[in-house]
């Protein structure tokens, strides 16, 4: 499955400035696999040491939270955008 994957500023260092890269994948998880490979660490900034979604990196697939969904297994229908979106604090 084709997806389009939305690349945050802070992360664009990884894709050579790119905003939207494409990735293969029918879940997250093998979606963040192919993104690594063509994009060499990129996932480490996605995923914590214990290979969860870091706290405060937010992704989407299509327009829905993964953590209200199936998390790293989510389904990744051809053609769905996901959006990779790190959280923003301050006052």
């Amino acid at each position: 499955m084709a997806v389009s994957v939305r690349i945050p500023t802070i992360l664009r260092t990884y894709t050579g400035g790119e905003s939207e890269v494409s990735a293969e994948g029918d879940t997250l998880a093998a979606v963040l696999d192919d993104l690594d490979a063509h994009y060499a660490g990129i996932k480490g900034r996605i995923l914590d040491e214990a290979g969860a979604l870091r706290r405060f990196v937010n992704v989407y697939v299509g327009n829905d939270d993964v953590r209200f969904l199936e998390d790293l297994q989510t389904p990744t229908p051809d053609g769905v955008q996901v959006s990779v979106i790190p959280a923003v604090a301050g006052g």
